[in-house]
């Protein structure tokens, strides 16, 4: 190596450090930190600290919160990330096509994105509640007698936050798809009209593995979202999970335990590294399903 390219080297890693240090500071120690945390009881409030080993990891597997929160989180991906996906690509596929205003109806449709969690929620909590429009529309169209209460009762508690993050989050995920769509060529569409496919079989045996690599990251992170979901839920609830534990999310639980239980921050530590072994299973394994696809493809 030349004097030139070792110097390069060098103000390389010193332009590189400040992010080096701050990513190694806040993200590396951090995590190295609440794993050790994880084997103690420690109480922030006086910084008292006693090693307890694995008592945290098999206190989670017997907290019925945690199973309760665990349980909320999973339902929540099963629904939200399939529609979501659908949905989200269907739209791409529209957004897509030759209409007038592409680009206007592009950022319409991208607005819910730009706008924060906290002011959907209140929004969404407005719509929903008891004297709230959708109330209203469902009354003056006779489909209801009188009035839900959305955000009291346990059936339909959660339900709102998924309709909510579906309605937010497709916007996002159809723009990822819109990129995925542009490198396709229109060869490719004439080829398969040539052989006779319509609009639904170019869909199914075209598009869809086409953009197979897309929809696993969109699944992927969509994922990711739902099992991190916090915010909608601390707002719902006003911090509680309730009612009745219907909007506790594991990381509402983690929050509670280590700000609102004194003694505590140890165990939502392990909570926390739970979810995190959880997230990065599924990511595993999603990795492992893109392998397989790619060589049966």
């Amino acid at each position: 190596m030349t004097n030139r390219k070792r110097i390069e080297g060098i103000q390389g890693y010193l332009f590189l450090s400040p992010a080096l240090i701050i990513f190694f500071i806040f993200t590396v120690l951090a995590i190295l930190f609440i794993i050790f945390l994880s084997f103690t009881k420690f109480n922030i409030l006086n910084w008292n600290m006693v090693f307890v080993g694995f008592q945290n990891y098999i206190r989670a597997f017997t907290d019925p919160r945690f199973h309760i929160a665990l349980f909320n989180v999973l339902k929540y991906a099963v629904v939200v990330v399939p529609i979501q996906t659908l949905f989200a690509l269907l739209m791409a596929i529209a957004l897509n096509a030759k209409i007038k205003f592409p680009t206007v109806f592009r950022t319409i449709f991208f607005l819910p994105t730009l706008t924060s969690s906290a002011a959907l929620t209140i929004i969404f909590m407005f719509l929903f509640s008891v004297n709230g429009s959708l109330n209203q529309i469902l009354l003056n169209l006779h489909i209801l007698k009188e009035p839900i209460s959305f955000l009291t009762n346990t059936k339909f508690t959660l339900v709102v936050i998924m309709v909510m993050n579906i309605w937010s989050t497709i916007p996002m995920y159809a723009t990822i798809y819109i990129a995925g769509l542009k490198d396709i060529s229109n060869e490719i569409y004439e080829a398969a009209e040539i052989d006779g496919a319509n609009g639904f079989k170019k869909f199914i045996y075209l598009i869809v593995p086409i953009i197979a690599p897309i929809t696993v990251f969109v699944v992927l992170t969509g994922t990711v979202g739902c099992l991190q979901l916090f915010d909608q839920a601390y707002i719902f609830s006003q911090g509680s999970g309730g009612p009745a534990n219907s909007t506790l999310t594991v990381t509402l639980a983690i929050y509670q335990y280590a700000f609102q239980i004194p003694g505590s921050m140890g165990y939502a530590s392990a909570l926390a590294v739970i979810l995190a072994m959880v997230i990065f299973a599924f990511a595993l394994l999603t990795r492992k399903w893109q392998g397989q696809g790619g060589e049966s493809s």
